[in-house]
This record gives structure tokens, sequence and C-alpha cells, in this order.
């Protein structure tokens, strides 16, 4: 049975990437055509595959609107989403939010920049772990013993020369994170991408949600972006406020000179991962 739900939800992300024929489909799975007619059928049912007039099988309907319900239920996105706005059209930069779940970062709120040079994040997809800003402060909210596991379980892509190269460095990065308050992402996911990010805690001063602010140093440089953390800290501080019904402490002032990261050089845009 469980091989079975396997093999079916493995169809998902599949006609994600575009509709296929049932050849198709059984190819991606490693199954017979008649096994996966049988899942493509149940999942039809269920109203999470439609089968098109040319026998081509695409996501449904329903999935959408399960998407869209649960994400209406995540209150941290409703309560959030009008202060990332807000500071979106204050500082005119790319705005993230993103929560911990399971054992991926994943952004569930986004307001574009206004500048011609755009991210490429969207919402509901993971972040990388190892370097992005949020995904740090995140992580570094977990108990020792299994902020340590997870750390030890990861891979280490080298995705540029400032990428987070090994468990050790990054269980140190976490450690900084966790008693400074705040994060950056300054080159480590691509050269051309910076970013800063701040915590949103719960009545019970636990991190719930993590947001940033994000830039190619093509539009602005490091220290310009860093220059910003105020400001992202009382966004969250608000956020924060208001999710748990307490008052949003003060924020921090900006980072010193010597503040992490330089700005770094000027590149093509990027994936973003704040």
């Amino acid at each position: 049975m469980s091989q079975t739900v396997d093999r079916a939800l493995s169809i998902l992300p599949l006609l994600a990437e575009g509709p296929a024929d049932l050849g198709g489909v059984a190819e991606r799975l490693g199954v017979h055509k008649s096994t996966a007619l049988r899942l493509l059928r149940t999942l039809h049912e269920h109203g999470l595959v439609y089968r098109q007039s040319d026998q081509r099988y695409r996501l449904g309907a329903r999935l959408f609107a399960l998407a869209q319900e649960a994400m209406e239920n995540l209150d941290i996105r409703e309560i959030a989403h009008p202060h990332l706005v807000a500071l979106n059209e204050e500082c005119g930069h790319t705005v993230h939010l993103a929560v911990h779940e399971e054992n991926e970062v994943l952004y569930i709120d986004k307001v574009d920049s206004r500048y011609p040079v755009r991210m490429y994040s969207r919402i509901g997809k993971p972040v990388a772990l190892t370097v992005a800003a949020v995904a740090k402060l995140l992580l570094a909210d977990l108990p020792e013993a299994e902020r340590r596991a997870l750390a030890e379980g990861l891979d280490y892509p080298p995705y540029t020369s400032r990428s987070t190269p090994h468990a050790a460095a990054f269980l140190r990065e976490l450690e900084k994170v966790r008693e400074q308050g705040w994060a950056t992402d300054l080159g480590g996911h691509e050269e051309s991408i910076n970013c800063v990010a701040a915590p949103v805690r719960g009545a019970d001063g636990r991190v719930v949600a993590a947001m940033s602010v994000s830039a190619p140093n093509v539009v602005v440089t490091a220290e310009e972006l860093l220059a910003l953390l105020p400001k992202v800290r009382r966004t969250a501080d608000a956020i924060s406020g208001e999710y748990s019904g307490r008052t949003p402490a003060s924020p921090a002032g900006p980072p010193s000179p010597a503040a992490p990261g330089a700005a770094a050089p000027a590149g093509p845009q990027g994936k973003d991962t704040p």
C-alpha cells in the first residue's frame, strides 16, 4: 500500500512539469502502463489529475483548490502579508516569508521588487538550506541535538566560493545567527544576490517564520542592503507582535561597518535564496 501511495504521489510533481501521456508517466515511474493507468484513474477520480482531449494528463483543479485552501489557513502568512507589502513599498526590493516544514524551508509569501531585475524564487519552493538567510534563522532555533543531526546529514553544494563548505562551518554559522538574532546570505547561493533576514517569533519566543529582503548587487551593494537591517527587524517584530498578541520588541540598531560579508561582484539576475 505504501508503495502504491508513493507512486501515485510521484505522478503529481511529474505532471507539474507539464502534461504527459500514459506511456510517459509509466516510463518515468518505471512501471507497466496498466499500473500507471490505475494510479492515474484514482487520482482523476479525486480531481487531482485531469485527462485532456488529447489523452494526456495534467494536474487537476482540485489540487489547486487544496493548495489555495492550505495557503489561506496559514495564519502567519495572512498576518505578515501587509507588513511585507509595506516594507517592499518602502525599500523597493524583493521581500520573502518562509517557514520550516519537515526537513525543508519553504517560501510561503513573496512581494516582488519594483526594479527591472527580478528574483526567480517562487512561493512553495524550498530554499537552499545551507546558504539561505531564512533557512539559517529557522534552523538556528532548533534544539542543539536536532540542529547538529540535521547539519551533519546535509550535503553542502559549492554554489559559489562563499557557500558554506561543511557541517562544522554551518553549525558555527547557526550558532552565530542564534546569538545575534538575524542572518545574511551575501553571495552564498549566487554571487550576484545578497539578502538580510530576521525572525518572526510566536508567543513562546520560538521562531515560527523568517522574513527577508534580497536584491542583486547590480541594484544595491551588500553594504547598502545591510543598512536596511533595522527596517527588516522592525517589520519582523511587528509581525511577531501581531501573531503572538504581544507588543513587538524594539529592533536592534544597524550592523557595524564590520558586518559579515562584502559586496559581491556584479552579475546576471539570479535565483535568489534569501
